[in-house]
């Protein structure tokens, strides 16, 4: 189903937001929409793209755009993926796998959440069946190592059977961030019939996510040798960090502060991006999440070197809104919004855009890092 705003289909992301939060339960909306403390962190992640902007060039002849982007051995229909969000049977009763066909459909990478409610293996099956055969696209899945590594092995060897093309490692959450509209509304487990499927042990109990403290450099390089799958590490805002990641042998750096929901007072993402992507020196692909609202926002980050970028809330939101067609629906638009700025700013491919595209006078004072330099040459291997 397409989404339908007073009697039209959205045309913006905001649009279809508005839909989403009508039909949404209080406490639902709250767990979709918040973030941790005075949200703060929140509100800079989109305000972080507002502060940039674009300096067009013309009469470049770029013709037709592609949008099409090698990702980690996977071709996509954009550099736009779908982030790990949890809980999708809130938005919708098909949960996970409506988003998976919306998804699919759209030629991107969904991110399977550790936190879905419906499982990795039904997931997997409906994105199969939505991508039909070898048009682009990719599943990736989540992991929040366990101290229980045996649990940890056997989930990892369930997202190598189940077709998953990557691991995306969230390192930002040694600890549960404080998201305040959750403890006020009381929203402290899921509704009665729905559970975390992923986390089911072999006697059929549901298991709680647990949040390791102890997770360190050592624990990730030991994942990386016991697994065949590609692995990013996801929730990296330190220049020094990510350069260690490619150290311990990451496949990827994703930028990120869990849009959010963990520390609040961190700069945003993409403030933090040119830095990062200066560490990584070209070495590996960095991706990018948190307040990508935009196609022109998602231009502005590869401008400023990221490889991709990934969208979280906007695609609960169209689930929410339209099930597989309202995820579908909000692809499209970002997809739509991308070429026309590409058109715009005179780049016939994403990856083409460089940071003199955006002039440092004209970006948030701070944007760019004390130091960094963002690589106008950035050769893609992947």
């Amino acid at each position: 189903m397409i989404p339908v705003l007073d009697g039209a289909a959205p045309v913006s992301l905001a649009d279809m937001r508005e839909v989403a939060v009508r039909l949404l339960e209080p406490a639902h909306r709250d767990f979709v929409e918040g973030g941790a403390g005075d949200e703060r962190t929140l509100r800079a992640n989109a305000l972080a793209f507002e502060g940039a902007r674009l300096l067009p060039r013309v009469l470049r002849g770029v013709g037709p755009r592609d949008l099409t982007t090698s990702l980690l051995g996977d071709v996509l229909s954009m550099p736009v993926l779908v982030a790990p969000t949890a809980f999708h049977r809130l938005a919708h009763p098909d949960g996970e796998t409506a988003t998976a066909r919306g998804v699919a459909a759209a030629g991107t990478v969904m991110v399977v959440s550790m936190a879905a409610t419906r499982t990795l293996e039904d997931v997997a099956a409906s994105f199969e069946d939505a991508r039909a055969g070898s048009a682009p696209g990719a599943l990736w899945f989540q992991l929040y190592p366990q101290p229980d590594a045996a649990f940890t092995a056997a989930l990892v060897r369930r997202a190598e059977s189940a077709g998953c093309r990557a691991l995306v490692v969230t390192v930002d959450s040694p600890v549960l961030g404080r998201r305040e509209r959750d403890l006020r509304n009381g929203f402290l487990d899921l509704p009665p019939g729905l559970a975390c499927e992923n986390l089911r042990d072999p006697t059929g109990r549901v298991r709680s996510i647990a949040m390791d403290d102890t997770l360190d450099w050592d624990r990730i390089a030991r994942l990386r040798d016991a697994t065949r799958l590609p692995v990013v590490l996801k929730g990296v805002l330190h220049p020094a960090d990510a350069a260690l990641a490619v150290e311990c042998g990451a496949d990827a750096v994703w930028v990120s502060n869990h849009g959010g929901r963990q520390l609040d007072g961190v700069p945003a993402p993409l403030t933090a991006l040119p830095a990062v992507v200066d560490a990584v020196g070209g070495r590996v692909p960095v991706i990018l999440d948190g307040g990508v609202r935009r196609g022109v926002d998602a231009l502005v980050a590869m401008a400023l070197g990221a490889d991709a970028v990934a969208v979280g809330r906007p695609v609960v939101w169209g689930l929410a809104a339209g099930g597989e067609g309202g995820v579908r629906a909000v692809l499209d638009l970002l997809r739509a919004e991308l070429d026309t700025a590409c058109a715009l700013a005179g780049v016939r491919r994403p990856a083409d855009a460089t940071p003199d595209l955006i002039a440092p006078d004209l970006i948030a004072p701070d944007l760019i890092a004390p130091g960094a330099t963002v690589r106008a040459d950035r050769g893609r291997p992947w």
